[in-house]
């Protein structure tokens, strides 16, 4: 398994599939820690309607994320990309301390310093109410999604 900052700008297809699922997997652990070392040390975020600046930050916005989020699983999908750019689209399910489940829906923008950290993400994000019976994302959590699964679907 390749790291995110492993896989550096330009990107190619394959660099840039490899970029989101390596990202997928990051989070899919929910380690803030190891999830925000794939962010440069100035890293600005917008999150939904917050804003968030530098590693420090973004593992405080992690954990505080995951401590609400339980049992959540992630898939991402590549939509574009340019030489230091990535659009991604991805859903994930979570449920909240009441037993509620939700599946969020997203977009992302990324942008990479030269050294394949994120130096910009911007990520616009809907949840929605669902029943449990209505779960797509079934593996062991946390961990990376099974390479055989699916991910999103109708979307590669």
């Amino acid at each position: 398994m390749q790291s995110t900052t492993s896989i550096r700008p330009p990107f190619t297809f394959e660099t840039a599939v490899a970029k989101v699922r390596a990202a997928e997997d990051a989070w899919n652990s929910r380690d803030p820690h190891r999830v925000s070392l794939a962010y440069s040390e100035d890293s600005e975020w917008r999150n939904r309607s917050q804003f968030v600046r530098g590693r420090e930050q973004i593992r405080e916005f992690l954990a505080d994320k995951w401590e609400k989020e339980l049992e959540y699983r992630l898939t991402k999908s590549l939509w574009s990309f340019t030489d230091n750019k990535i659009a991604v689209r991805f859903q994930y399910e979570y449920h909240n301390a009441d037993g509620q489940w939700f599946r969020a829906y997203g977009n992302e923008l990324w942008e990479f310093d030269d050294e394949g950290l994120m130096q910009r993400r911007e990520a616009s994000i809907n949840d929605v109410s669902i029943e449990e019976v209505q779960r797509k994302f079934h593996w062991s959590a946390p961990g990376p999604r099974p390479e055989d699964d699916a991910g999103i679907p109708n979307v590669a």
